[in-house]
């Protein structure tokens, strides 16, 4: 299933796209202004986003030019507009597509689909986690944050990993030994406590969610 969000502060407009995608078998976030888009972006794996240009706040622009920093999600530009001055500044700002208003939710729904199946099935797409900034690609052990790429060790990533996939969980030193060491490890917690800083140096933009537990552990806060 992938996931959409539709960003449009007209409220009619919008469940209407919200109702043809969900009819589709998306699975549909909302937003009704910029600001709330790149917030919701960074909390949800997003696949496809349908951005309105002009909306209170922030306009679609200058959201979409934020979102390009941490997320490579399809954008697709919505305007009353067809200008060519604009669609050239929707794409320096990181678009992929444009669509000009009025259009109808149908064929909307059928150029989302074509899109995407350029792109390739979901299926074969490589398994991530995105969380804030943070992105894993579980296939190829790649991780970015804030859209660039972050080089770690074994071990590190299996750290990262553990923390991510147990986010907001305090885990212990010895839960972490013997989930990334194994349990016939015979080193000691100081080796955990090496590898956290070397993380939170590695990942600045993300390394405040690494909380430390004083005489526990660590956990991976998302709010």
């Amino acid at each position: 299933m992938y996931t959409i969000m539709v960003v449009e502060d007209e409220r009619r407009l919008r469940e209407i796209i919200v109702k043809y995608f969900i009819a589709e078998g998306f699975k549909v976030l909302e937003a009704e202004n910029g600001r709330a888009a790149i917030e919701l972006v960074k909390m949800e794996s997003v696949d496809v986003i349908l951005m309105d240009v002009m909306m209170p706040e922030l306009n679609g622009f200058e959201a979409c030019k934020q979102i390009r920093t941490f997320s490579d999600a399809l954008v697709i530009m919505l305007t009353a507009r067809d200008d060519d001055e604009d669609k050239i500044k929707g794409f320096d700002c990181g678009a992929d597509e444009y669509v000009t208003k009025p259009f109808s939710p149908k064929v909307l729904v059928a150029r989302v689909n074509a899109l995407l199946k350029r792109l390739g099935n979901k299926t074969e797409a490589q398994d991530y986690i995105q969380i804030s900034g943070l992105k894993i690609y579980k296939e190829n052990y790649e991780v970015y944050d804030m859209g660039k790429e972050v080089k770690l060790s074994p071990k590190e990533y299996d750290l990262l990993l553990l923390l991510v996939e147990n986010r907001n969980a305090v885990l212990t030193r010895e839960t972490i030994l013997n989930k990334v060491w194994g349990y016939d490890y015979y080193g000691d917690y100081r080796t955990v406590d090496t590898h956290i800083k070397k993380l939170r140096k590695k990942l600045p933009h993300s390394s405040d969610a690494i909380k430390t537990i004083v005489k526990l552990g660590y956990k991976f806060e998302v709010k």
